[in-house]
């Protein structure tokens, strides 16, 4: 073992000497680890630890309170020591003093938040801050702020646990985004211009414009421009340096002079206007003054224009190509332009000052919107001429609360409903069946309905407020008689209908319009069969004096109906009938017959047993039967032993008739038959067959049965003997539901005689005689309530196109909330009223009116007449005109209406011309001719020379002077073309009104069958434009037919009858059913839930009488002897009868009936074998029946039958037992009984009810404990307990088919106009669907397309090329033109040109910008200058985003300015280049990539950026590095961070590792994510996305990829380890594992060896162990 062990050590040493290294440099690590800290200092390794600080303890709030802590001293490696071996000096104290926080100090601390901070990206934060970031769409940040707890009082810092207590401290940073730096990115170059020059040196140019500016940080925008150097050739002549340049316009001025002579002119018209005054008469005087009055209205006199026409100049000189001024001689001169003209001295607006707030448009207390709104205005005062400063707004408007103290409280709305209209079973009926819908006598589960209306709720407490607030006014207040109550409390309202309002003024749910209700099924009455008919007796027994006699039958009321017992038919029958009696004897049974004389045998007599009874059958004394002769003996013989025997006669049969008359009498029967014959002649004989069968007659009264008959109960009516108290108690309430009064009812009684008719009342018994009168209940009266008429509706002032006001109508409604009942007071028929609304003389409008233009103004002659060729009458000027305000009817308005209703106001100065003696003049041009039909021929339209122009030739030149100008007539040709889809199937109106008051439930709308759906038509004309339909004669529409198929309901068939119960005796049940006729469909009715075959099926339980059907058996017959002894005629032999199955009734069976009816247990034995008695033999009677066992059955009890002897036997003979016990065995002859119940019946309801309140039903039957079904009388017997209830009430669920309201009207078109516009309407669910009633349709809105209208716009043209007169350059100004452009609406259509006209209704606007600017200054560069060119277009809005991240910064657009130089000596005086942006929104977010393609001999470079959109720019892909070496690899490195090797192969930058595509190049460079460990001191470490770039430092240079290092890459493409890591990491845990356990084998000692147990243990089983030893 020894040896094995060593071996086994060798083994291991060998094994783990390359570990030893590992093991030995871990140790020293750690050994000089400790050394380390044990020489810095002695005492570190224990420090203080203590533990937080408790609770804040005190008796008082505030400061003075005191926590406490713990505080030990602890080892470094976590174990606590004495206190004494940590430095005592540095002990942290345990206690301090602290601030006690109660309840009360909420209010008075709180959080202060401070702003936050500005975003701070989180790679900052890390270790690694230092490296490079590579931002996608946004980098990750940080921003924090400051919070602390502060008295608000003093808003003072307090201590943070104080605000603690109450609310956890508020978050100090929060997670942030920073914003990619975005660089500027521009489009491509446009082409090269043309040189600049036609000979010498010049330039090319090529310009491009910003796309997206540079924002948060990003690189700049490159230069717009492109220059390049050209030479088409050398100057054959000397170049021209020199240019004519124009300045821009001075501002305006007046003259100084002209001030002047307007005012001499002015003081010398005033005084020859005095002198001459007194010249003229009167009425010339008067008719001068209207002209000047007329004249000056004409001119500009209006306060609100002060326009002056002054002046203005502008300055013309000569500029050199290098931008040094020249001499004027030097240009060239061509017409020396306008340097001097007429202009308007600018005047701003002017206002006067805001007027006051007006009242607030809230008057009243709404805490729900308590905000409204007042406006102030102000007027103008001088509106802007020429180039003044526009008028700000006119109006201004805040929000405002209502003020005062008395402020009433806003009107509330409120639904309120009628009454609820009768119970109705039809309506439901009428869903289900149309033609079941007018049946009468209905009852069960029905509906009613009532109409709802809005009221305004607090209408009477705002009366009351308002009479109190004019009270007061007036003075009329008397406080001291008012009582001491708030006046709120002490309003007293009448209880009167309010006032109803439209019901757009309610909000909330509008209340239920219909609901399920019940009307009690009347309960039939249910009587018992007839009794038998009693004996012959006196109507009255206390008066027997000469009355006839009647004999009674009489039946009792099963079941009570629902109006009470007199709704029952009679009761009782009645026969007359003689020698009546009150009492009589009644026969209970006969004693033994005793013979005569005492003798054995022979004739005897038996006595009777009788007792005296009533009427009734109720025994009485029997003193009151003396009057009749008591029952004699009854004469009897007693057999001697020789004699015949006959058996006991049997009962009596029932009567066969119930009456008697000459044709029928009534007969019963009974039998007897022979026990024993005779012997011989010693004895008597036995009587021949005739007499064993006795006959009677009975019922022999006649048949003349009479009974009462009463009739209906007539009205309930006042009762004229009722005392005057009834009278006073009727005035009640209206509407009181209960009675109001006690009435008196009558009905009719006559005595009928059964199949006769009415006989004389004498005929009936007087004793049960219906009454005729009984008392009832008068209902109350109910008057008709109605809601006052509500107010009139609003009168809408609609004008035609003349403007004149259309006559309209205003309705009032009102509503009936009570209909009237018994007798009450009748609603009026008048529900609405109608009347003309009153015409307004002005159609509401206002319209600008202009005056007649004033003379043109020339510039003053002495600025002007320096000019070459001017002439002082004549040429350009300036003229303005007058503009006034008018309602549509021409009258004067202020100035201030048409401001706020008209259009824009016409414009009041235009340039003017005044022609010259040399100038051609020409009359206007006439209007075009007219065309004789569309298509044909042409119209002219002609003008003609005037004046001295007609005699000038150059005027007569047609060319330069048109006198006439032709065109060919319109080609008015339209098409009409579909267009859109098809809308929904719409059936007509039906001239439905929709209520505007009450919102009543659907009734009986139409909601299927034919309908009409419609396609929008569309019209063009011969240019392809849209035009109005009309052109087309169309109306707008293409209908056509189509069907909404109606619902068909599930039909099923009527109700089979019943079936007959399944058991003759007990509960059984009985079945009927329905099967299926119609499937629904269409969204009928559905069915109910049907079995296999398609039927469903009702099953009740019922109780068949088991005494219902009975075994009769007849006498036996005849014995038949077997072994005749003729002697004796004895011995054995067979009896026969005939047992029959008989219906059961009260008189006894009546009719046979088939025998399964009857239990054949029961069933008697039809033969029996016995011995017929020989003479002298003891005869014995049948045995009666088996006396019943007492319960509970054993076997020790026993039953017992006896008979009795009917002939003692001779001498020497014996009688036979005459009784006969049996044990009692149970189920055999003993039987235990017990109630069972049966399951609950479906819901049964009335027969003319088809849901509502109903009743579940279960039978009590009683088994015997063999499980058979007996008659109720055996439990009865044992008095056991019933504790079942037999009847439940329950409801069938009605079937209501789902109530939709009444379509809504029609929506406003969803556009104006094109050809996408849609109608839509909705209707809503009133009463979903209940039970199996029809559900909601799925189509809740409808849709129809709106007539095709074209859509008008105005669109600026483009701008005109920059006009600076004659000359080459200077300021100038541009143009462009405001046209009227139809389009169809849509995105891809164009939009065309059309006449203005067809935009003159639209408000003068271009893209909702009402300032409309036609022409604007510019400037056109000058040979030699550098300038910049015109603001390009506004780029179009793109997202500042990164695709596929979910950032977004918001959109914006961009406009730019290049540079242009037509020098190149001139580049450096060119201005820097500009560009401007604007936010904008729905901007595209784009992706920005690299592309390379053409080559040599290729304009488009080999590596290009590309938009996503397909647009090649400059500046958005991620940077290249580096580009110049990236021609070499082939595809291009075009991913971002990637980069062209010297090996000409992509790879990857420092920090990101290649993901290659399947057929080996690069597909993207993911970047390797690290764990960042927070330090210590760093609180964000819950910020865990961040990126490091460069984790590990060069290491290895692989050949080919110089400068790049490789390492081993943990991370896959996607962010996730791979799965080598995982490998390696195992590997190196079971490496450990491995070293770890051979350190510890080879350290252990070996245990010695122990002989003596081995030998001690020489009989153990042998136990195989390996013990390291490599042989074994």
């Amino acid at each position: 073992m020894g040896l094995g062990w060593r071996g086994a050590a060798g083994t291991l040493r060998i094994r783990t000497e390359g570990s030893w290294y590992l093991l030995v440099t871990l140790l020293l690590l750690c050994g000089f680890w400790e050394a380390h800290a044990q020489t810095d200092d002695e005492k570190s390794v224990y420090f203080w630890e203590t533990g937080p600080w408790g609770r804040c303890m005190g008796s008082d709030c505030g400061p003075g309170g005191s926590q406490s802590r713990a505080v030990w001293c602890a080892h470094v490696e976590g174990w606590t020591t004495l206190h004494t071996n940590c430095d005592q000096g540095q002990r942290p104290s345990n206690q301090r003093n602290c601030f006690r926080v109660c309840d009360w100090h909420k209010d008075l601390y709180d959080w202060q938040l401070g702003a936050w901070n500005v975003c701070v990206p989180v790679s900052a934060r890390t270790l690694w801050a230092s490296r490079p970031f590579t931002c996608s769409g946004a980098e990750e940040g940080i921003q924090t702020r400051e919070v602390g707890c502060i008295l608000k009082s003093e808003e003072s810092p307090a201590e943070d646990s104080i605000c603690e207590y109450f609310e956890p401290k508020p978050r100090l940073e929060q997670a942030c985004l920073i914003p990619c730096p975005q660089d500027c990115v521009a489009s491509e170059y446009s082409p090269w211009t043309p040189c600049s020059k036609t000979c010498g040196t010049g330039l090319k140019t090529r310009v491009r414009s910003v796309l997206v500016p540079p924002l948060f940080g990003g690189s700049l925008c490159p230069n717009l421009t492109e220059f390049k150097s050209c030479k088409p050739g050398p100057c054959t002549g000397p170049e021209g340096m020199y240019s004519l340049r124009i300045g821009p316009w001075n501002p305006c001025v007046l003259p100084v002079t002209r001030t002047e002579r307007q005012v001499k002119r002015r003081k010398g018209k005033d005084q020859g206007v005095r002198e001459r005054a007194g010249v003229k008469d009167p009425e010339t005087r008067e008719l001068i003054q209207k002209k000047r009055t007329r004249n000056r209205l004409n001119r500009q006199e209006s306060p609100f224009w002060d326009i002056q026409v002054g002046y203005q100049t502008r300055d013309v000189t000569c500029i050199h190509r290098n931008g040094s001024i020249g001499a004027r001689n030097l240009c060239t001169m061509r017409d020396l332009p306008l340097t001097v003209q007429s202009c308007v001295l600018p005047k701003d607006c002017q206002l006067t000052d805001w007027i006051q707030w007006g009242p607030c448009s809230k008057t009243c207390l709404d805490p729900e919107s308590p905000i409204g709104n007042r406006t102030r205005s102000r007027q103008v005062v001088q509106f802007p001429v020429g180039e003044g400063a526009e008028c700000t707004p006119l109006e201004e408007l805040e929000s405002c609360e209502p003020q005062g103290e008395s402020v009433p409280p806003c009107a509330t709305y409120t639904w309120r409903s009628t009454e609820w209209s009768d119970c109705r079973v039809d309506s439901l009926l009428s869903q289900q069946d149309r033609r079941r819908g007018n049946l009468t006598g209905l009852c069960g589960g029905g509906l009613q309905t009532r109409e709802v209306y809005c009221v305004q709720a607090n209408a009477e407490l705002l009366k009351y407020l308002n009479d109190l607030k004019e009270k007061e006014k007036a003075g009329q207040t008397q406080r001291q008689q008012k009582p001491s109550v708030p006046p709120l409390l002490s309003v007293t309202f009448q209880i009167t209908a309010s006032l109803p309002v439209e019901n757009k003024l309610c909000e909330g749910p509008i209340p239920n319009r219909s609901q399920l209700c019940q009307i009690a099924c009347p309960i039939d009455c249910e009587v018992s069969p007839w009794g038998a008919w009693g004996p012959c007796t006196f109507e009255n027994c206390d008066d027997q004096a000469g009355k006839k006699g009647f004999k009674l039958r009489k039946r009792q009321i099963t079941n009570e109906p629902t109006g009470g017992p007199g709704n029952c038919p009679h009761l009782v029958e009645a026969v007359p009938c003689d020698e009546p009696s009150c009492y009589d004897w009644k026969l209970t049974g006969l004693d033994p017959c005793v013979p005569d004389k005492d003798n054995q045998c022979g004739p005897g007599t038996q006595i009777p047993q009788v007792q005296c009874v009533n009427s009734t059958g109720a025994e009485v004394d029997r003193k009151l039967c003396t009057s009749s002769p008591a029952p004699e003996p009854v004469a009897c013989e007693v057999p001697c032993s020789r004699d015949c025997v006959l058996s006991d006669w049997t009962p009596w049969t029932s009567c066969s008739q119930t009456c008697s008359s000459k044709t029928i009498e009534g007969k019963q029967m009974r039998t007897r038959s022979i026990l024993a014959y005779n012997a011989g002649e010693g004895g008597g004989a036995c009587p021949n067959s005739s007499s064993l069968q006795e006959v009677r007659n009975c019922n022999e009264h006649a048949c003349t049965v009479y009974h009462w008959q009463t009739g209906p109960w007539g009205p309930c009516t006042e009762d004229p003997s009722a005392s005057t108290l009834n009278t006073s108690t009727a005035v009640r309430a209206s509407g009181g539901g209960g009675p109001c009064s006690t009435g008196m009812q009558t009905r009719k009684v006559i005595c009928v005689r059964v199949n006769v008719g009415q006989v004389p009342p004498k005929k009936c018994p007087d004793s049960p005689r219906p009454t005729t009168v009984r008392p009832c209940q008068l209902p109350c009266k109910k008057d008709c309530i109605m809601t006052p008429f509500s107010d009139w509706t609003l009168c809408p002032f609609t004008c035609d196109a003349d403007g004149n006001a259309v006559k309209t109508k205003q309705t009032r409604k009102r509503l009936i909330i009570q209909q009237p009942s018994n007798g009450g007071q009748d609603c009026p028929e008048v529900l609405e009223e109608e009347k003309d609304c009153e015409v307004p003389k002005i159609c509401p409008g206002f319209r600008w009116k202009t005056h007649k233009w004033r003379k043109c103004q020339l510039v003053p002659w002495f600025l002007r007449q320096e000019r070459p060729g001017a002439q002082e009458t004549c040429g350009p000027g300036l003229q303005t005109r007058a503009v006034s305000c008018r309602q549509l009817d021409g009258t004067q308005a202020d100035i201030n209406e048409c401001l706020k209703c008209a259009k824009a106001m016409p414009t009041i100065t235009q340039h003017c011309q005044l022609p010259c003696q040399d100038d051609c003049q020409l009359t206007n041009w006439s209007k075009f001719s007219s065309c004789t039909a569309d298509c044909v021929g042409v119209r002219t339209r002609k003008r003609a020379l005037i004046g001295r122009s007609k005699k000038k030739d150059k005027c007569k030149n047609t060319q330069m002077y048109p006198l006439s100008e032709t065109q060919y007539c319109p080609c008015d040709k339209y098409n009409a073309q579909p267009v859109g889809n098809w809308s929904d199937c719409i059936l007509p109106e039906g001239g439905r009104v929709e209520s505007l008051l009450g919102m009543k439930v659907q009734g009986d709308i139409k909601e299927c069958g034919q309908g009409y759906r419609y396609q929008a038509m569309v019209c063009y004309d011969q240019d392809n434009r849209l035009v109005e339909t009309l052109r087309c004669n169309s109306h707008g529409y293409i209908e056509e037919a189509c069907i909404i198929p109606c619902p068909s309901d599930c039909k099923l068939s009527e109700w089979s009858n019943w079936s007959r119960c399944s058991k003759s005796c007990g509960s059984g049940v009985k079945v009927r059913s329905k099967w299926l006729r119609e499937k629904p469909y269409n969204g009928g009715r559905p069915c109910p839930k049907l079995d296999h075959i398609n039927q469903v099926y009702e099953v009740v339980p019922c109780q068949s009488d088991c005494n219902q059907y009975v075994w009769v058996a007849e006498p036996w017959s005849v014995w038949k002897v077997s072994n005749v002894d003729l002697k004796e005629n004895c011995g054995e032999g067979v009896q026969t009868r005939k047992v029959r199955c008989m219906l059961n009734t009260i008189d006894g069976p009546s009719e046979s009936v088939e025998d399964y009816l009857c239990d054949p247990e029961e069933m008697p034995l039809g033969a029996r074998e016995s011995r017929l008695p020989c003479p002298e033999d003891c005869v014995l009677n049948d045995w009666g029946s088996w006396s019943r066992c007492s319960l509970p059955c054993t076997r020790t009890n026993s039953r017992v039958r006896m008979a009795y002897t009917l002939r003692s036997p001779s001498v020497g003979r014996e009688c036979p037992d005459t009784s006969d016990n049996e044990p009692c065995s149970l189920n055999l002859n003993c039987f235990n009984y017990f109630y069972n119940i049966t399951d609950w019946s479906t819901c049964q309801l009335s027969p003319n009810a088809v849901c509502g309140s109903g009743i579940k039903t279960r039978m009590l039957d009683c088994v015997r404990s063999d499980g058979k079904s007996v008659n109720m009388k055996f439990c009865e017997e044992l008095n056991l307990e019933k504790k079942w209830q037999m009847n439940i009430s329950c409801v069938v669920e009605c079937p209501v088919n789902c109530q939709l309201s009444e379509w809504s009207a029609w929506s406003a078109c969803s556009q104006t106009c094109g050809l996408e516009g849609k109608m839509w309407r909705q209707r809503a669910v009133v009463q979903a669907s209940q039970g199996d009633g029809r559900p909601c349709p799925p189509q809740m809105e409808q849709w129809k397309p709106c007539p095709v209208r074209p859509c008008y716009r105005w669109q600026y043209s483009p701008w005109s090329e920059c006009r600076v007169e004659n000359v080459v350059c200077g300021h100038g100004t541009r143009y462009r033109n405001l046209t009227c452009y139809v389009s169809d609406g849509s995105r891809e259509g164009e939009s065309s040109l059309v006449d203005e006209e067809l935009c003159n209704s639209l408000k003068l606007a271009v893209d909702g910008d009402t300032e409309i600017l036609l022409k604007e200054a510019c400037t056109l560069p000058c040979p030699g200058e550098c300038y910049l060119m015109e603001w390009s277009d506004w780029s179009s809005c793109v997202s500042i985003c990164a695709k596929g991240a979910g950032v977004d910064f918001g959109s914006v657009q961009v406009r730019s300015r290049a540079v242009l130089a037509q020098e190149p000596e001139n580049l450096q005086l060119c201005p820097d280049q500009a560009w401007e942006s604007q936010p904008c929104t729905g901007g595209q977010c784009y992706e920005y990539k690299w592309f390379s393609g053409g080559r040599q001999n290729s304009t488009r470079p080999s590596i290009w950026c590309q938009r996503s959109d397909g647009l090649n720019v400059t500046g958005g892909c991620p940077p290249m590095n580096p580009p110049v070496d990236n021609s070499s690899c082939d595809p291009l490195c075009l991913m971002p961070k990637s980069f062209c090797s010297e090996a000409a192969v992509c790879v990857c930058e420092e920090g990101f590792t290649e993901v290659l595509s399947p057929v080996g190049q690069l597909d993207q460079c993911a970047p390797i994510p690290i764990l960042e460990i927070p330090t210590a001191g760093d609180k964000k470490g819950d910020v865990k996305t961040s990126r490091a770039i460069n984790p590990t430092l060069p290491s290895t240079l692989q050949p080919g990829r110089s400068g790049r290092t490789w390492y081993l890459q943990p991370y896959g493409p996607d962010g996730k380890l791979k799965m080598w890591v995982y490998g390696v990491a195992a590997g190196a845990f079971v490496l450990l594992i491995f070293i770890v356990s051979m350190i510890y084998l080879a350290c252990k000692k070996p245990k010695r060896p122990q002989r003596q147990r081995q030998q001690n243990n020489r009989l153990k089983p042998l136990t195989l162990a390996y013990d390291g030893d490599t042989d074994m």
